[in-house]
């Protein structure tokens, strides 16, 4: 278990390094900050667009080897990026990685739960979905303070090395996990349509996501412009912003089993909550500290909730739901930092922080609308309208 949290944090990290590194990055490569937004954007579309081709054509191979042919990917992914001469090439190799990325996501959490007895199984996610807050406490803050010290180049020559240590550590530590429930592309991309309680699931998922990574992707430049934040203080930001997804994940892992349409609603009411707080005192330091700890522990919290969610929705077809929420998440990262990026350009980086605001406040509005239209509609539905419930929180 712990070669695929490692796993996770590398992924994640490898994904999510341009948002601490972006003001550099775009300097280097004499792109506009908004342009380079778009090494996130393209990092998503590829992982979205790719998943339900690459799992459903590797549904017959070990998931051990697939996993250890991903990281090989990164590994030399993030070789070539340290190297680029222009930021064309960047993109190429952040688009390719992309794929290597959402094949991850929809195999990773569910070898996890494979290698514990049934009943362990949400913990286990939980566990290996604290890579990414270990990527956020560490992975992210430690390539800024290494671009800061050194160069953004650096940081990926170091990120090219931890990729090949953690290919190492999954070849020779996991067991062989042969493929038990992936699906032929056409079931894959068709369970949407079948599936009602995934639909939903992945409406409310969209919307967060999307609003969530327009504000996120801006955080540096946002906090240069309105505070004048150096380096070191951002880094900081980073690392209380994932200590509180740590706690926001730790205690989602509990409140879950109680309540997880409760759960989910309220960490994304925290969501919007958090963003409004950035564009009310973040340009304090003190007020820019509380808002990354409470913005950190209401993520942690979402993406836990949503991945017991698509559990819950088709457990006998779980690597193809996680594939759709891969593709979904991954998509929504894409376009979340594009129109971050259209906003922080044409109006200036608040404007990334309230279209952020609006977008998950909409996915909070998903929420609430069918709540009340389930309820109007009585019990008289039955089971499905207890099962859309429980999937949109």
């Amino acid at each position: 278990m712990a070669a695929i949290t490692a796993s996770l944090f590398t992924f994640v990290t490898t994904e999510m390094l341009p948002v601490g590194l972006l003001t550099p990055m775009s300097s280097s490569l004499h792109v506009a900050l908004g342009v380079a937004g778009l090494m996130v954007t393209f990092y998503g579309v590829s992982a979205g667009i790719g998943v339900p081709f690459i799992v459903a054509w590797t549904r017959h191979v070990d998931r051990r080897l697939l996993l250890s042919a991903l990281l090989a990917v990164l590994a030399l992914g993030n070789l070539i990026t340290a190297a680029a001469p222009d930021f064309a090439v960047v993109m190429v190799t952040r688009l390719v990685m992309g794929f290597a990325n959402g094949a991850f996501w929809a195999i990773g959490i569910s070898m996890t739960m494979r290698l514990v007895p049934a009943k362990h199984a949400n913990r286990a996610a939980s566990i290996a979905l604290s890579g990414i807050s270990i990527a956020t406490v560490v992975g992210i803050p430690l390539g800024t303070f290494l671009a800061g010290v050194s160069s953004w180049r650096t940081t990926f020559v170091i990120w090219s090395g931890l990729s090949a240590l953690v290919f190492v550590a999954v070849a020779i530590t996991l067991p062989s996990l042969p493929s038990d429930s992936a699906v032929p592309v056409r079931e894959v991309l068709g369970l949407p349509k079948k599936n009602a309680g995934l639909r939903l699931a992945m409406v409310t998922v969209v919307m967060y996501v999307l609003g969530h990574f327009a504000a996120y992707t801006f955080v540096r430049p946002f906090m240069e412009k309105t505070s004048s934040a150096s380096a070191a203080f951002i880094t900081g930001l980073f690392i209380v912003y994932g200590i509180g997804g740590a706690a926001g994940n730790f205690l989602a892992g509990y409140t879950v089993n109680k309540s997880l349409k409760g759960s989910y609603l309220a960490a994304r009411i925290g969501l919007v909550l958090s963003l409004l707080l950035l564009l009310a005192v973040g340009r304090s330091h003190v007020g820019a500290f509380a808002t990354f700890a409470v913005w950190g522990v209401c993520l942690g919290a979402a993406n836990l909730c949503q991945i017991n969610l698509v559990l819950g929705t088709a457990p006998e077809q779980f690597e193809a739901a996680m594939a759709i929420n891969t593709l979904g998440y991954n998509a929504s990262i894409a376009l979340g930092s594009l129109l971050g990026g259209v906003f922080a350009d044409a109006t200036g980086v608040e404007g990334a922080v309230w279209v952020g605001a609006v977008l998950t406040g909409v996915s909070v509005v998903v929420t609430v609308a069918t709540r009340r239209s389930a309820s109007a509609a009585g019990t008289g539905a039955g089971a499905d309208s207890d099962q859309t419930l429980a999937v949109v929180g």
